[in-house]
């Protein structure tokens, strides 16, 4: 319960106001997906924001970065976001940052002249969020982890399901207290892509893999056990 309790000692969730900077109007359920996203930030834990494709899990992300600036002492700057993305999508954060919040300074770190290093280090630092993909953690893993990343947030999320994999375990080995995961479909096919996504968010929360398969997967999916599936819902709705 110590580890539990925010610095402040306030332990209450309320609903926060939009971001004064954010440009447009956030929907009732962003402003509490929101005020969510800054609640679990506030303990230390992970989030994953699992709303519908389409319903802005995007714009609840960015009022996420500019609220938690708007709080600090002037003058102090936080360490960059680092945000892991599909290739396919990396134009379109780019231009929800310039749309919504275009005080945001990012870099997108892709590309065969992208820097390494020293330079992308100087790079990142005076950034406040660099965008990369999925494929290019794996590749500039020892660049990204010279960062002390302030969060990682993961864009389509099922793109980690599998967790034997070199890319899944570059990713969890990021320098980060904060994660954020962020897909339309935390389960596509196996309980076993959930475990691997909470496996990112709250690291052993949900125990060990196998663990996890004998006393949920098998059990749920085999079985059709309703006391485990009911178990395992209260597990990890929190998050």
């Amino acid at each position: 319960a110590q580890l539990l309790t925010p610095p402040d000692g306030d332990t209450r969730f309320e609903n926060i106001a939009q971001p004064e900077r954010f440009i447009g109007t956030l929907r009732p359920y962003q402003l509490t997906g929101l005020s969510w996203l800054r609640f679990l930030d506030r303990f230390g834990l992970g989030a994953c924001l699992a709303d519908d494709m389409g319903l802005g899990k995007t714009v609840q992300l960015i009022a996420l970065l500019q609220d938690e600036r708007a709080r600090l002492t002037k003058g102090v700057k936080l360490p960059p976001t680092l945000l892991v993305v599909p290739t396919s999508v990396m134009g379109n954060w780019a231009r929800e940052l310039e749309r919504f919040a275009p005080e945001i300074a990012f870099h997108i770190q892709h590309g065969p002249g992208r820097p390494t290093g020293a330079e992308f280090k100087e790079i990142a630092t005076k950034s406040d969020v660099v965008i990369t993909t999925y494929a290019l953690v794996v590749r500039d893993q020892e660049t990204l982890n010279e960062i002390e990343w302030h969060r990682v947030v993961l864009d389509e999320a099922q793109y980690i399901k599998n967790p034997p994999t070199k890319q899944t375990a570059a990713i969890r080995s990021l320098n980060t207290a904060r994660r954020v995961a962020l897909t339309g479909t935390p389960v596509e096919n196996r309980l076993t892509e959930l475990w691997s996504i909470m496996e990112f968010c709250n690291p052993g929360y949900l125990g060990e893999a196998a663990d996890f398969r004998r006393r949920y997967a098998r059990p749920i999916e085999r079985h059709r056990d309703s006391v485990q599936a009911d178990h395992l819902r209260r597990l990890v709705q929190p998050f």
